[in-house]
């Protein structure tokens, strides 16, 4: 359920939120402490180049007047400068640049030119207290005459924000003014290098230690955040929880409350009680780091129903093999295995990982689908005989060039392969012969061989699940489904297809290339001539028709199968109307007779269970010595208002019985078209098998011939050359088309297989997730956002 320590951690947060509180406090007031030093700083800046730039000022005026700066106060002045100087005042600060247009228009017209301003730009850039942006200065000095202009300039200056600062007339004053302010700035700089040093320290130091917070953090309000869905007693001394619970993990909540009572010092502990219930528990399933992938895959279509047959473990097997069939290449098997191989072996390092992107993050989490389909690929290949478009002849091929049906003086490279013309009479040790590369008629071949494990994969694949959904029916115990639905069902599948594979494999056996003999000799019915086709009697069988055979072969391939065929489409047509009537019937007359039974949730069954925790904060939130039973007046059976009334859907037929039988009539009636519909489509839905197979192929021998090939035909140097740029472009194509592009369709294709063909025929899907209270998958999330 989580943390153990529920009730200590009351205290930890409290002990932690003074110590956040704390840390905040002191970084607000070195911060606080920081702009005040910044701000006076910037004063004292400003009045620094105030006063370095009106004495440059005042030295270019007396030059103009023909004074020496140096030597001003040994010269007497007349008294007609002594009285025009006393009449005249100055006002001298800083404005932003920016202003500095706008500010002069001003000034020009509330005096109407009687103001005579000086400007004087700061060269390096100012640092703002409060933001730390850089800003650009003016400093200026504004000449005028009387009182009231004076007023008038001080308001201009306020309205553009400009700093006035206090500037004496005199050459010394000045020049003492500055060497102080100067003094002030190297005293003021020191400190606020002290605060700067002072303030990083604490920083660094929280810094430490603020992920180890946010973690906290997060788990106090995720264990609040549950906390809240409690329920109190009508004691109001205690805490009532409801949860579900797997029942394996029982003991462990037990332990954990029994710590958490212990580590908080209450001395009544902690209990749980397990409960009956008629709501649907959710659905666990436990996987580990290899099966999670194949188990996302089942819930991508749908959470499988509380203690219904999980696809997944079958999927494991049936997936990569399918895959395989349509993506049979060894050497593009190795490539995909060898990248599967690698996420495997790397996975440590790549779950350390914090910046991967989304798209590999997909093909991670299927590292071992990928892993798998790269292994069972190679398999495939083998079999097929097929490695980058190209067949080894490993085991000798079992052909030979009849010479007599040949022209020894011919330059052709491929030749028409007839089994009583070149075959030896023994088969290819395993796989295809590599001879098949070579001969016009390979496509014919591989077609017919393809398109015929396509539908043996596909029947036993339905027939599978089929027989898969009995596990439902027992466990539910719909005992009559099995008859009234699972027999028909199943039936219609081996009347009709399932012979339809056993006519493929008595073909394989009954008829052999080895007894057609030479050319000249007479036609033998167990030949390769003679064979039938297989679609032909299927289609025959259906119609309850006949086709004439070849001159010299037999219409049928054994005695009695023109009748045992008609017997097996006649109960084939039989199982139609057991699946539309069979359940609905029995329904109806077992309605009235039946009674509803209450529900019994045994204790040992399920894997989950409704528990009821008791949480006793009597000692820590309460303060509340106990007195009495501990139990009297917990109401444990009490329905809250604001939670949901039990759902009885867990025994499907006692909800059926509820239903009106129309209604039942016409949901039988949709099951049953829709099954005998899909076991045509389905079939035909697996020729995709054959189909993306030599497509896979044909673009791999495209490639091959189109681009690599192209760089074998150049001699020399030059053939160097064009063996580098044509392989080069031959692997970037074969990586990007083959390997990635067609194992994505492979792999979407195989995922329609089993969601819709395989897993239609028993899974249902309409189940909820087990959500447990976890604090890896909440840190997972908030990462994430």
């Amino acid at each position: 359920f989580g943390n153990r320590f529920f009730c200590a951690k009351t205290f930890t947060f409290s002990f932690f939120q003074a110590h956040l509180e704390k840390t905040e406090g002191d970084i607000k007031e070195l911060s606080e402490s920081a702009v005040n030093l910044k701000s006076n700083f910037l004063e004292l800046t400003e009045l620094k180049h105030v006063l370095e730039k009106t004495q440059a000022f005042f030295n270019e005026q007396d030059e103009a007047n023909g004074l020496d700066t140096a030597h001003k106060a040994l010269i007497p002045e007349d008294s007609q400068n002594i009285s025009i100087r006393g009449r005249l005042g100055f006002v001298a600060g800083v404005i932003n640049r920016e202003r500095v247009p706008a500010f002069e228009r001003m000034l020009w017209r509330i005096s109407r030119g009687n103001v005579f301003l000086r400007q004087s730009e700061i060269e390096k850039p100012l640092e703002d207290p409060a933001t730390g942006n850089e800003f650009h200065k003016t400093v200026f000095v504004a000449f005028f005459q009387g009182e009231q202009l004076k007023t008038r300039i001080k308001k201009v200056c306020a309205g553009f924000h400009a700093s006035l600062y206090p500037c004496p007339s005199t050459l010394g004053e000045r020049h003492d003014m500055l060497k102080g302010v100067r003094t002030r700035l190297e005293d003021l700089n020191l400190v606020l290098n002290q605060t700067r040093d002072h303030r990083l320290r604490v920083l660094v130091s929280v810094a430490k230690e603020l992920q180890n917070w946010s973690i906290m953090v997060s788990k106090m309000k995720a264990i609040y955040h549950t906390l809240n869905f409690f329920n109190m007693d009508v004691t109001k001394k205690c805490l009532i929880g409801e949860c579900w619970v797997p029942c394996k993990d029982i003991p462990v909540v037990q332990k954990s409350l029994a710590d958490g009572s212990s580590a908080c010092g209450s001395s009544i502990p902690s209990f749980l009680n397990v409960i009956n219930t008629n709501e649907d528990p959710p659905t666990f399933n436990r996987t580990n780091k290899f099966t999670r992938g194949f188990q996302n895959l089942i819930d991508s279509y749908g959470v499988a129903s509380y203690r219904e047959a999980n696809p997944g473990l079958y999927t494991i097997v049936t997936f990569p093999f399918l895959f395989a069939v349509m993506f049979g290449d060894c050497g593009h098997a190795i490539i995909m295995a060898a990248f599967g191989l690698w996420m495997i072996l790397s996975e440590k390092k790549i779950l350390a990982q914090k910046d991967k992107s989304e798209i590999f993050n997909i093909f991670f989490a299927g590292r071992y689908i990928i892993f798998l389909m790269g292994l069972f690929s190679f398999y495939t290949g083998f079999i097929y005989n097929d490695m980058f478009s190209k067949s080894l002849n490993i085991f000798r091929t079992r052909w030979y060039v009849n010479n007599s049906r040949f022209d020894p003086d011919s330059t052709a490279t491929e030749f028409e392969l007839l089994p009583k013309a070149n075959y030896h009479g023994t088969p290819y040790f395993m796989g295809v012969d590599p001879v098949w590369q070579l001969a016009k008629n390979k496509i014919i071949f591989l077609n017919s061989f393809k398109m015929k494990l396509s539908i043996i994969f596909g029947v036993v694949h339905m027939i599978f699940g089929v027989c898969v959904s009995t596990f439902n029916y027992v466990h539910f115990k719909k005992y009559s489904s099995i008859i009234l639905e699972f027999l028909p069902q199943l039936l219609l599948l081996i009347f009709l297809f399932l012979y339809l594979v056993v006519l493929m494999f008595m073909k394989w056996f009954m008829f052999s290339a080895t007894l057609d003999g030479w050319l000249d000799k007479p036609v033998n019915k167990h030949g390769s001539s003679c064979a039938p086709s297989v679609l032909i009697y299927f289609i025959n069988m259906m119609l309850m028709s006949e086709t004439p055979p070849n001159e010299g072969c037999d219409m049928y391939m054994y005695e009695g199968q023109h009748t045992l065929q008609q017997i097996l489409v006649f109960g084939a047509l039989i199982c139609i109307p057991t699946m539309l009537l069979g359940k609905p019937l029995h329904i109806m007359f077992t309605k009235k007779n039946k009674t509803p039974k209450p529900v019994n949730v045994s204790k040992k069954s399920p894997v989950f269970k409704l528990c009821n925790f008791i949480f006793l904060y009597t000692l820590v939130l309460f303060r509340i010595k106990p007195t009495g039973d501990i139990n009297q007046g917990m109401e444990l059976d009490e329905v809250p208002e604001n939670r949901p009334e039990p759902n009885n859907s867990t025994h499907p037929e006692e909800e059926e019985e509820e239903e009106p039988i129309s209604e039942v009539f016409i949901h039988q009636a949709i099951h049953t078209i829709e099954y005998t519909l899909s076991t045509i489509s389905h079939t035909a839905s697996y020729l995709r098998l054959w189909a993306l197979s030599l497509a896979h192929a044909q673009l791999s021998e495209v490639l091959w011939s189109m681009l690599f090939n192209l760089g074998l035909v150049r001699e020399g140097y030059v053939g160097v050359a064009f063996i580098y740029i044509f392989f080069g472009a031959w692997a970037i194509g074969t990586v990007a088309i083959l390997v990635v592009m067609e194992g994505l369709s492979a792999f979407l294709h195989t995922l329609r297989l089993h969601w819709v063909e395989f897993m239609s025929k028993f899974y249902t899907g309409l189940g909820y997730a087990f959500q447990p209270f976890s604090f890896k998958n909440i840190l997972e999330e908030e990462d994430a956002d």
